[in-house]
């Protein structure tokens, strides 16, 4: 029993000791954790080659797992960005790729939850880096108007911050974006620099029209993007032996329950929502087939819909596509990073949050 008193009166005295060191314990803590994780750089230490972080998996629906459609490509030191849904400047910190290294964006489309990011990372890259040039975006017919808007809308932000920390800290020639038009004739090479090819293809998301795909080339190693799609040929035949193919996905029976149920709850709104969807995207066995047609390396899929609130969903999810698709099948999640080292075969796998 003395020894019992003597452990709890010792364990009191340490208890209330580091209850009033607790300010300086913060403070300790504090400097420890941003000396060890400041500067942080995911890319610093990539082998050369090819090499896709998925920085956004959602859709519209929310999640609060997954940001927008965000899919960050490193090509050597070469760093892009395709598409830029909700919340994508701060998943790509929270990574640890430093916006300001991103060299040029990509848009595949102009929905909103594809673009509603855009803002906050241009921002974010013009504060980090200093540039005096602005951010080059590529995307479809109609990219000025976008890109246009983004500029209008933080031109008041772009002059506050300007006047605070100074011009040489912030040069207002950095600011904002540069768009660049992507032509009707598809597929075509967009972008060609530092052996690093870029191709763009039309893919179908009526009534959305153009809709892009993209397909990177570096060292040997190859990315394809679908964007959002439909089924459609053209995906299979730009892939063509692609290491990987990142392709939107939606399963179509977990969507028609959701209408189904939200018709039942006299939500007829919702319910020709979620009955409307199916039409534009492609599930999970179609993606698999045109990953099959293509020779794929690797099907990854994105923009995933409905949300996944839990892992024990993925068996139900991607039933039938291990009949349609003989290569490995990954279900995307943010953080999540694929390697392509130069001038191999080999595919490695990794998860950054």
């Amino acid at each position: 029993m003395l020894r019992l008193v003597v452990v709890v009166l010792v364990l009191g005295a340490l208890g209330a000791g580091l209850w009033l060191a607790r300010e300086r314990l913060g403070e300790i803590v504090f400097a420890r954790a941003l000396e060890a994780s400041y500067g942080t750089d995911a890319t610093a230490k990539l082998d050369d080659g090819l090499h896709l972080i998925l920085c956004g998996t959602g859709s519209p629906l929310p999640d609060p797992a997954r940001s927008g459609p965000c899919t960050l490509i490193i090509a050597g030191k070469q760093v892009f960005l395709v598409d830029s849904g909700s919340g994508a400047g701060r998943r790509i910190g929270q990574i640890g790729v430093p916006l300001g290294r991103i060299d040029a964006a990509f848009l595949t489309h102009f929905h909103s939850d594809h673009i509603d990011g855009l803002g906050e990372v241009l921002m974010l890259r013009w504060a980090a880096s200093g540039r005096p040039t602005p951010l080059p975006v590529f995307g479809p017919q109609g990219v000025e108007r976008v890109v246009s808007g983004f500029d209008t809308a933080y031109t008041a932000d772009y002059g506050y911050r300007i006047a605070h920390h100074g011009a040489d800290i912030m040069p207002g020639s950095g600011a904002g974006a540069r768009a660049r038009t992507v032509g009707s004739k598809l597929p075509a090479v967009i972008y060609s620099n530092g052996g690093v090819k870029v191709t763009a293809f039309q893919v179908k998301h009526d009534p959305v029209e153009p809709a892009l795909g993209y397909r990177f080339d570096y060292q040997g190693r190859s990315v394809v993007i679908s964007g959002d799609t439909a089924p459609t040929p053209a995906v299979a035949k730009i892939c063509n032996g692609c290491d990987v193919l990142v392709h939107d996905v939606l399963n179509a029976d977990m969507v028609g329950r959701i209408s189904a149920t939200a018709k039942a709850r006299g939500d007829d709104r919702i319910a020709k929502i979620m009955s409307d969807i199916p039409g534009y995207h492609t599930t999970p066995v179609a993606a698999a087939q045109i990953a099959q047609s293509g020779m794929a390396r690797m099907l990854l899929f994105t923009h995933i819909v409905p949300r996944m609130p839990t892992r024990l969903l993925h068996p139900y999810f991607l039933r039938g596509v291990a009949d349609a698709y003989s290569g490995k099948v990954v279900m995307g999640e943010d953080g999540l990073k694929i390697s392509l080292p130069a001038r191999s075969d080999k595919i490695e796998q990794a998860g950054l949050l």
